[in-house]
């Protein structure tokens, strides 16, 4: 599908009113996306494991009013006005705009919250756009009620990455790839799309514990740290890197080799921190104990032979990856070795879910 596909006609009838409650999980990117064009298009594809858990509620009330220059809505963050929000949703609200023109004619209630600590790494600004994305997909489609599932997907998917990039990647699908790539068909920049294989059975109920090294926000934001990507003197040779490790991947997530998995998985999550830490300003958002999580996680896959692994994403919370079958084992050593380094002993649960829900 073509950018002009996804702009709506003005419908006739605008005169409804009423509240929607959906929820969008985070994902956790296997390739990483780092660095992006205008209009949110990624500089490299990605692929991502789809959450369950970790993921954003949001409810969006709606009444209509005549039409006025700019957008109106009141915003709550878990129960509570949230002011320094408010300019990222009236960004979102002016980005998707042209792609529904009726959006001027409702006032919204928008009230979210989220299971997990946000703006700290675990991609709440992907989860929390696409929930916003999904509730006001379903009003455009009370007010175009032929519209396909396949539409309403898509179109979720489109609108939410102009809010976040990676949000497009929390819609549908257990793996999700973003960014047009040779190896998969019908892969596109402007949304994601479910793996078009059948994943192996090692990757079935997929397990992420997240462990909470620091809850607080981070001191540079995802979007200033993709900007560097511009001018970043390796940036080049790591766009190239991320299409041949999705193509890699992909014959990975077929064949169950999870040996490979944790050697393509884990040397991503450390390329992307080293783009971080080249970058012209560079920075770390590892900390001390992410590097003990790291290195503990390394002994014991050593000496066990238990096939973890782990990724990071742009900040210090470690995603501890491993199959379903080994999971006791697993959650035994978190206790016992892992948890003196998560910030208050907290640590999330987390693993492969579907994707965003409707419920209400």
């Amino acid at each position: 599908m073509e950018i002009r596909d996804f702009v709506a006609t003005m419908p006739e009838n605008l005169a409804i009113q009423g509240d929607f409650e959906s929820s969008a999980p985070s994902n956790i990117a296997l390739v990483k996306y780092w660095g992006k064009l205008d209009n949110q298009i990624p500089a490299n594809p990605s692929l991502s494991f789809t959450l369950s858990n970790c993921k954003t509620i949001t409810k969006l009330g709606f009444r209509p009013i005549e039409p006025q220059d700019d957008f109106s809505f009141d915003f709550r963050f878990e129960g509570q006005p949230k002011q320094t929000f408010r300019p990222k949703i009236q960004q979102f609200l002016e980005r998707i705009f042209v792609y529904q023109p009726f959006l001027k004619h409702f006032h919204f209630f928008i009230d979210t919250e989220n299971t997990f600590p946000h703006s700290s790494g675990i991609a709440s600004s992907a989860s929390g756009m696409a929930a916003l994305a999904v509730n006001l997909m379903r009003l455009e489609r009370e007010l175009n009620p032929k519209m396909t599932e396949d539409y309403f997907n898509k179109k979720a998917s489109f609108l939410a990455r102009l809010g976040s990039g990676s949000a497009c990647r929390s819609i549908k699908g257990e793996v999700v790839v973003w960014g047009e790539t040779k190896s998969i068909s019908k892969s596109s920049d402007l949304y994601g799309i479910s793996f078009e294989e059948k994943l192996h059975d090692n990757f079935k109920n997929y397990q992420d514990t997240i462990l909470l090294v620091d809850k607080g926000e981070k001191q540079v934001s995802s979007t200033i740290g993709h900007d560097l990507m511009n001018d970043h003197p390796f940036a080049t040779a790591r766009f190239d890197q991320a299409h041949k490790n999705l193509a890699s991947l992909k014959t990975i997530l077929k064949n169950g080799n999870l040996s490979q998995f944790i050697a393509l998985v884990e040397s991503e999550a450390l390329t992307l921190h080293a783009m971080m830490m080249s970058s012209n300003p560079y920075f770390i958002l590892m900390k001390p104990n992410t590097l003990e999580i790291i290195n503990a996680i390394w002994k014991y896959r050593a000496e066990t032979k238990t096939p973890i692994c782990f990724t990071l994403d742009a900040g210090a919370n470690v995603h501890l990856l491993y199959p379903e079958s080994v999971k006791d084992e697993v959650l035994e050593f978190i206790k016992k070795n892992l948890v003196g380094y998560c910030q208050n002993e907290h640590y999330i649960c987390d693993e492969v879910g579907s994707g965003s829900v409707f419920l209400s």
